[in-house]
């Protein structure tokens, strides 16, 4: 008996130092897994998608116990077929919420649709989903971001009535032709130069990128010699527009305007290389986004009017 003792003692010793472990153990096991929020980006060789990388980073060290983050973009502004294996690869990693700036308005909406019905919740910013073809696939997508058609004529309006004269020749340089975004600030762009009376001798796409906004200018340059600005619909091709009209030896005499505000257009803005640009605040873009996604995995309502979530766009001009 008294060599049965010990065993018997440690075997109620270990009972109970387990059953007092249980109530942790489950207590930890019921506790949910914070959100995984994809932020899936545009080409981030444009600032403007680093600025707005960093600033949802930025924003998630903040609120470490709300939510992780998976960031990821694509090469160039036009692959769209990499987006969309970006977002294919997001379905697989089960996230819970995924916030999208589309390379293309259009093209996105299937693999969206799918990730909605793996039951991701889906949030639009930066550049809108189409609205019609979300409506054909049933989908019921948010859209965070600013007006960019407003922000576009804030552009245009301070150029006309700074710079120009009626009837003088400008020439408009698009982003990629197929996104919202881009119809839409060539849109207020028109709105701006048609009521101050000038001419519009082209619009031409520069997709979103220094070296082709910079042929696009040249080429609107040299076959239009009395051209008295160039309209970039973001700043990155208006970059690209200074050049070309550093090289055609124009300085002063073709005033260029952008759109984002992004660091590198700063110094321009300064010494007047680039007259104006607008602000929708790129490192917050993705914050409003993560938001509204956030809300959506809750279960709770988000403030849209109209499936928009409208955030702020601002005039910059010479500091």
């Amino acid at each position: 008996m008294y060599g049965s003792r010990p065993a018997r003692l440690f075997t109620a010793l270990a009972f109970s130092a387990a059953s007092a472990l249980l109530p942790l153990s489950a207590s930890h096991a019921a506790e949910p897994e914070k959100p995984k929020v994809a932020l899936v980006m545009k080409s981030l060789a444009n600032e403007f998608f680093r600025t707005m990388e960093n600033g949802a980073k930025d924003y998630q060290a903040a609120h470490p116990n709300d939510f992780s983050l998976i960031a990821n973009g694509i090469k160039d502004e036009t692959d769209t077929s990499a987006q969309i294996r970006i977002v294919e690869q997001m379905i697989v990693e089960q996230v819970n919420a995924l916030v999208i700036a589309p390379a293309d308005s259009k093209a996105l909406v299937p693999v969206l649709k799918k990730a909605t019905d793996a039951g991701i919740k889906v949030v639009n910013i930066d550049n809108r989903l189409d609205p019609d073809v979300v409506r054909s696939k049933g989908l019921n997508i948010p859209f965070v971001g600013p007006d960019n058609r407003k922000g576009a004529q804030l552009v245009g309006d301070y150029l006309a009535k700074t710079s120009l004269k009626a009837g003088d020749q400008v020439g408009i340089i698009e982003g990629v032709s197929t996104t919202t975004n881009a119809q839409q600030r060539t849109a207020g762009f028109k709105a701006a130069m048609d009521q101050a009376g000038m001419k519009i001798v082209g619009v031409q796409s520069g997709n979103w990128e220094i070296d082709k906004g910079n042929a696009v200018a040249a080429a609107m340059l040299n076959e239009y010699p009395e051209l008295k600005a160039l309209l970039a619909g973001n700043d990155s091709m208006a970059l690209g527009a200074v050049s070309a009209v550093r090289a055609a030896g124009k300085q002063g005499q073709v005033k260029v305007v952008g759109y984002d505000n992004i660091n590198a257009i700063k110094p321009m803005l300064k010494d007047g290389r680039v007259l104006a640009t607008a602000d929708q605040y790129a490192a917050k873009q993705a914050v409003f986004g993560i938001e509204a996604a956030l809300k959506l995995v809750k279960g709770e309502p988000v403030d849209a009017k109209d499936g928009v979530i409208e955030t702020p766009v601002e005039l910059v001009t010479q500091p």
